[in-house]
């Protein structure tokens, strides 16, 4: 596990690191599926570069990368080399590394680089998350209305009454909302106390995995429901969660 982690660690700071001096440097960039969802050279290169190390590394485990590397496993990693890439080529401070590892019972591990703080993050199965080395403090029960809650909605959303309004009943029982456009470094900070929860509809496995092993490792609690044609993903202490996932189900 310690190797393991250690590795993460290694990966996540150099494909950061790599992606900064690329944008530093300008980049080419494709639009998928509309105008703020992007990838760049930066992701496919930091990418390249996590691949090629677990292949040399770590031969007999699985890959799941977000800009296509797949290969199968007994334990799995998943890769998301640059984590908000819209507001990594913006200009804006909140993007990230990320990977985990995971087998059959879930995350093994969690690791997330952001490259603005320098604060690389790190946490799993019987390794209690940390910032820059430093222990986090474990999370405690805390009503979810004295709490700020984190999640995305996309304005292609907004017609989607069966995610619009579950968002809204779980937003309006929080004290503020904060959107910062990287799902990891969210998560990283409910793990941290710096927000209070994190909850978001159909959630991939390389934005999701992460931060579950950071909010666990740090005391805390995530689920993971079906409700009304979607897939939602919450994270945060045991009674935030619990309070945010009865307001879904309204």
């Amino acid at each position: 596990m310690t190797d393991d982690l250690a590795l993460a660690g290694d990966l996540v700071r150099e494909a950061g690191l790599l992606s900064a001096h690329m944008l530093h440097d300008g980049l080419d960039t494709v639009h998928k599926t509309s105008v703020s969802d992007v990838v760049s050279a930066a992701d496919h290169a930091a990418e390249d570069l996590i691949v090629a190390r677990l292949r040399q590394q770590r031969p007999d485990d699985g890959l799941v990368g977000e800009e296509g590397a797949a290969q199968p496993g007994e334990r799995t990693w998943f890769i998301d080399p640059v984590v908000g890439t819209y507001t990594f080529l913006s200009g804006l401070p909140y993007w990230c590394s990320a990977v985990a590892l995971a087998d059959s019972d879930g995350p093994i591990l969690g690791a997330v680089y952001h490259a603005f703080a320098d604060e690389l993050w790190l946490g799993g199965r019987d390794h209690p998350t940390t910032c820059n080395g430093v222990e986090v403090a474990s999370l405690v029960d805390t009503p979810l209305a004295q709490l700020s809650v984190a999640s995305y909605l996309h304005p292609a959303t907004l017609p989607d009454v069966g995610a619009r309004e579950p968002l809204l009943n779980a937003m309006s029982g929080a004290a503020t909302v904060r959107m910062l456009g990287s799902g990891s470094i969210e998560l990283a900070a409910v793990a941290a106390g710096r927000l209070g929860a994190w909850v978001q509809h159909d959630s991939l496995d390389w934005d999701w995995l992460p931060g579950v092993a950071l909010v666990t490792a740090a005391g805390g609690t995530t689920d993971v429901l079906e409700h009304r044609g979607h897939r939602w993903h919450i994270a945060g202490n045991g009674q935030a969660v619990a309070e945010i996932r009865a307001r879904l189900l309204v």
